[in-house]
């Protein structure tokens, strides 16, 4: 069994690790309220053992264990492959395929390539009036196809003309300095262009990049009729700015097949043609740089951590139940103390019409009360003045 741990096993020990003391010592402590039963006591224990349970599934799952499913063998080519890429104005021309632009082509021959040379390392070359390394070598082939998706002519309204060989030089120090660094390893080219020589000088010859070349290609896009051009204006706005025009009509961009094929005599390699119906003719990695790299742990492993997952699931399930249950008790607790206050009442609904008529009888008693009373005081005032009467008298 392995592990390929989701963060970094230290941290994981340092995070998990005061979480499972901390459960650990509630689970074993005894419980400090004396009326505890028994029954209490084991169910306080079994849950908080449910509880470290949980945490172990949490760890154990971060952990990713697994099993490793044998020992495979990966193809490694041990080889430098060098694009060297047309960017002059031509190489939008829209006779690729269906009125594509050519550099549609070169995108998806490329990602062919990829895929025929897995583990060699890319570098990208391109050329316009200026050669320039977009790319040095490399293995990392994502950032090799996103430069070339975001790859664009040179602006139309800076173009001067270009010669196809104007990348020889730096095609050639590339080259030297790559087979200094790495003299084990072979070195591919691969140069994707029309052969469209727009400069009046002779271009420039490859012949010195041979004696670092094994193997390679060099790829012609185009047609015979040509293709029309649209400008390149450097804009982020998208604008279409229309095709570039020549004596009042589309300028047209046509094949040289015979630059290109003496390119291709120069480096040493083959050349084809290439049409969007046919996949391109790649030739074999050299023999010598071409290896099986074993591996067995990484890559080929039957994953274990969703059996920690399950786990986990169910002792949630299990805590999230016993919350509602006892969220459910104790509404139904609070029910019935709200109830008492008029519940004893209502069993006995007449009780308050005979508390009404004893108040009005004790009413009718006060009142007789109060009229006797005036009464009594009215005999004391008549009896008073006899007094007086009686008292002058005498």
């Amino acid at each position: 069994m392995i592990f390929q741990p989701a963060i970094n096993g230290f941290l994981l020990f340092l995070l998990f690790a005061p979480i499972a003391a901390l459960v650990i010592w509630v689970l074993v402590r005894a419980p400090k309220d004396a009326g505890r039963s028994t029954a209490q006591t084991r169910n306080h224990r079994l849950l908080w053992a449910l509880r470290l349970g949980a945490v172990l599934a949490c760890f154990v799952m971060l952990l990713r264990p697994g099993i490793p499913g044998g020992a495979t063998q990966t193809l490694a080519t041990d080889t430098d492959i060098v694009l060297v890429v047309d960017t002059t104005a031509s190489i939008v021309a829209e006779d690729w395929a269906e009125g594509e632009p050519r550099l549609d082509g070169v995108r998806a021959d490329v990602r062919t390539i990829i895929a025929e040379y897995p583990g060699a390392r890319f570098a990208l070359l391109t050329f316009d009036a200026a050669a320039e390394l977009r790319m040095p070598l490399t293995t990392d082939t994502t950032a090799l196809v996103g430069s070339l998706d975001v790859l664009r002519p040179e602006v139309t309204s800076q173009s001067r003309g270009s010669s196809i060989g104007i990348a020889a030089p730096l095609l050639e120090q590339t080259l030297a300095s790559a087979a200094e660094s790495s003299p084990d390893r072979s070195r591919m080219v691969f140069y994707f262009g029309d052969g469209e020589q727009t400069v009046s000088s002779d271009p420039e010859s490859f012949a010195a990049s041979a004696q670092y070349t094994d193997a390679g290609a060099v790829f012609g896009y185009g047609t015979a009729d040509g293709g029309p051009m649209r400008i390149t204006s450097g804009g982020v706005d998208g604008a279409d700015a229309g095709y570039i025009q020549y004596q009042g009509s589309d300028a047209l961009s046509v094949i040289d097949e015979q630059n290109l094929q003496a390119l291709a005599t120069e480096l040493g390699v083959e050349y084809e043609r290439r049409t969007a119906d046919a996949e391109p003719a790649l030739p074999e990695a050299p023999t010598t740089t071409t290896n099986y790299a074993e591996s067995g742990e990484v890559g080929n492993v039957i994953e274990l951590y969703w059996i920690a997952a399950l786990v986990l699931i169910v002792l949630l399930g299990i805590e999230l139940t016993r919350a509602a249950m006892l969220i459910a008790r104790l509404r139904g607790l609070r029910t019935p103390a709200s109830g008492s206050e008029t519940g004893p009442l209502s069993p006995d609904r007449g009780r308050p019409a005979e508390t009404g008529s004893l108040s009005a009888e004790t009413g009718s008693l006060s009142a007789e009360t109060g009229s006797l009373s005036a009464e009594t005081g009215s005999l004391s005032l008549s009896k008073r003045p006899a007094r007086r009467t009686e008292a002058s008298d005498d």
